[in-house]
């Protein structure tokens, strides 16, 4: 303050204005007696508690004098059993376990502001709920299953007592796995499938008829150049079973692996004599029985696809989720109806399944429901939905069957396997058969 002469206090200049406090009730304004509180309050209550002027000096107007308009603080001068009221919430308050969080409201002009205490909740450990949960936040149970229920699948799908869970037709079922489409998932369904069938219980011949290979390499199958592998069967006349091998830590599957030489069959299929019914020679020329025989197409409609329509009975054909993956389609059915017409009666589209399933679009059930209203009980009720776990497995040569048993995907190809056993079954088959 700075001393120019002048005094504001009306003790000192004789004026009778009264310069007082609206907070005050005293003229004076003597210190109350300091209410009973913890120590931790009481310290900050003497912050806003101010001591009466000395005669001569003015009363400073700086803004702590309105602090205790926004603090809400009731002990003042003059109300001694509301300071001694205030003063026992504050104790009870601080005795409490209980967290009360205060929030702040706009204060209106001539009144203070109140602070408003959020709604009890039931409190856990210092104060903080732990099974307050908004229902906008997934389960575990959907987000992140147990342990106990992964190990549980794992080892339903891996079937180590070698039972026969899964029925056994009664005669050999060749099935084509074909689409003209590349990238729906043609190779993975047919190595995923026939593991889960093999694996319980069911004897499984993979034909990889594909050039690339693929599902020679997810089933660890030596195809290098210089094996024995389907393009021998085709061009040669080498018979199958010199072909096939066995499939390592997988019992009852067998492979009949494709090399880079398979590129050219297309070509010298050409000038062949009965260049559409080579591979059904083949395969009725086996000495072995199979339950299934799974043929993994090429990406196109030529020669090799057509021998694999010819010696399959049914044609299983895996449609991603997407525009794309049914643009094509029409294509595919007019070209089996033409099959089935001139080259095989008894093929029939026995199987569709919905692969690459992503359940955060609409468009993933805008596909699916365009595909069951037209095929209507063809199409598999399991889906096949995206998951990293499918995509690493050929890395490491396995099937996600056997590279994580406990994942989505290799529950999803479970759930379409058992599927596709039980549809094609025509009387019952004892468990241990």
């Amino acid at each position: 303050m700075h001393d120019d002469g002048r005094y504001d206090d009306p003790r000192a200049t004789g004026s009778t204005g009264d310069l007082v406090s609206r907070e005050t009730d005293d003229p004076g304004w003597v210190t109350p007696s300091p209410p009973v509180s913890p120590p931790a309050r009481a310290s900050q209550d003497d912050t806003f508690r101010r001591a009466a002027p000395t005669p001569g000096h003015s009363r400073p107007s700086s803004p702590e004098v309105s602090l205790s308009r926004s603090t809400g603080d009731s002990s003042r001068v003059g109300d001694p059993p509301v300071a001694e009221q205030a003063a026992s919430v504050r104790g009870k308050t601080a005795a409490s376990t209980r967290v009360e969080v205060a929030v702040p409201q706009q204060a209106t002009p001539g009144r203070p502001a109140e602070p408003t205490k959020a709604p009890n909740l039931p409190s856990g450990q210092d104060g903080v709920d732990d099974t307050y949960v908004s229902r906008e936040t997934p389960t575990r149970e959907e987000d992140d299953p147990p342990l106990a229920m992964e190990a549980m699948r794992a080892v339903q799908i891996l079937n180590p007592s070698g039972e026969v869970t899964m029925p056994r037709p009664d005669r050999t079922r060749v099935m084509c796995v074909a689409n003209q489409k590349g990238g729906v998932g043609k190779t993975t369904t047919t190595v995923n499938l026939a593991v889960a069938l093999a694996l319980h219980g069911n004897r499984v011949l993979v034909v990889d008829l594909d050039p690339q290979g693929n599902a020679s390499t997810g089933l660890n199958v030596p195809h290098h150049t210089g094996v024995p592998d389907v393009y021998d069967c085709l061009i040669n006349g080498l018979p199958l079973a010199d072909v096939a091998q066995a499939v390592e830590g997988i019992p009852d599957l067998w492979c009949v692996p494709a090399t880079i030489d398979l590129a050219g069959a297309e070509i010298e299929l050409v000038s062949v004599v009965a260049r559409e019914s080579r591979l059904a020679r083949a395969i009725t020329g086996y000495p072995g029985h199979f339950d299934y025989v799974l043929i993994d197409c090429p990406p196109s409609l030529g020669l090799l696809t057509v021998n694999a329509l010819v010696a399959a009975e049914e044609v299983l054909i895996p449609i991603q989720c997407e525009y794309y993956a049914l643009e094509g389609l029409n294509q595919l059915i007019n070209n089996i109806n033409l099959v089935r017409q001139h080259l095989n009666p008894r093929l029939d589209v026995s199987t569709i399944l919905l692969t690459m399933y992503d359940r955060r679009t609409r468009l993933a059930d805008a596909v699916e429901q365009d595909v069951r209203n037209h095929f209507g009980n063809k199409v598999l009720q399991a889906v096949i939905p995206r998951n990293v776990r499918v995509s690493e497995a050929p890395s490491y040569g396995q099937s996600v069957m056997t590279y994580d048993p406990g994942s989505r995907g290799a529950t999803s190809y479970f759930e379409a396997a058992q599927e596709i056993a039980e549809r094609g079954i025509k009387a019952e088959v004892s468990r241990n058969a």
